[in-house]
C-alpha cells in the first residue's frame, strides 16, 4: 500500500525483455542500506518487488501483463520514474490510499499554466472514468492528485510547483500516456453496486462466466 507521495525521482538504467518477463534496473538516491529484498516499491505507480539491491539502486521483475497494461513498455534507459516505498504503519497518510495497481492508461489532452499552478487534463478509459468523481482522488503515474473537474471521460487536475518540480509531471504534454489508478473506495462501491445496476453478476456475487 502506498500514499501517492513521491520519495525520489529515479531513472531506468536497464530494461531487459525475456520470454516471459521484463527485468528492470532502476537507479535511485534512496540509500541501498534502507532497501530490503522482497519489499515493494511503486515505480510510476506500479507496485514492483525488489529482487536485487545494488549500490546505486535496485532491480525488479515485471510480468508481461503489467507491461501490457501500463506505460512501462515505452520506457528505456535514462527514462525518469516516480518512486515511492510502501507505507509503514504509523506514517502520516498525506496523499490517499494507493495500491500500486494500474487500472488503465490515460492520455493527456492539455497542459496549461495559470500562475504557478499547472492544470493537466487527461482522457481516462471507461474503467477509470466510471469511478472517478469531482474532488475525489486519482493516482497519475503514482502521484496522488485531486480531481478538479470532469467532462465525460476527461478529468482535470491541478499540479502545484513542488509536485511539478519533484516528480515526472514536468514531462507531460498533449499525447503523453500516463498510468492511472482509480480511487480505491470508488472501485469497491462500484463492485458492490454492480449487481443492482447491471445484473451481470451471479447470485453468489461472483462474475458470471456465461
Amino acid at each position: 500500500m502506498f500514499t501517492g507521495l513521491i520519495e525520489d525521482l529515479g531513472a531506468i538504467r536497464e530494461l531487459r525483455r525475456g520470454s516471459d518477463a521484463v527485468r528492470l534496473a532502476v537507479t535511485t538516491a534512496i540509500p541501498a542500506a534502507e532497501l530490503n529484498l522482497g519489499e515493494s516499491i511503486a515505480v510510476d505507480g506500479i507496485c514492483l518487488t525488489v529482487t536485487d539491491i545494488r549500490a546505486d539502486g535496485f532491480r525488479a521483475d515485471v510480468s508481461p501483463e503489467t507491461v501490457e497494461r501500463s506505460t512501462l513498455g515505452a520506457l528505456g534507459p535514462g527514462s525518469r520514474v516516480n518512486l515511492e516505498r510502501a507505507l509503514r504503519l504509523g506514517d502520516r497518510l498525506g496523499g490517499h490510499m494507493v495500491q500500486g495497481h494500474v487500472d488503465g492508461v490515460g492520455e493527456v489532452t492539455a497542459v496549461e499554466e495559470a500562475g504557478e499552478t499547472v492544470f493537466v487534463r487527461f482522457r481516462m478509459p471507461d474503467e477509470v472514468a466510471r469511478v472517478t468523481v469531482v474532488h475525489g482522488s486519482v493516482a497519475l503515474d503514482g502521484v496522488s492528485l485531486t480531481v478538479n473537474g470532469l467532462d465525460g471521460r476527461v478529468a482535470e487536475v491541478a499540479i502545484i510547483p513542488y509536485t511539478w518540480e519533484h516528480t515526472t509531471m514536468d514531462r507531460l504534454a498533449p499525447g503523453s500516456r500516463v498510468n492511472l489508478e482509480a480511487d480505491l473506495m470508488g472501485k469497491y462501491v462500484e463492485r458492490l453496486m454492480r449487481p443492482y445496476l447491471t445484473g451481470d453478476d451471479g447470485p453468489d456475487g461472483k462474475d458470471a462466466l456465461s
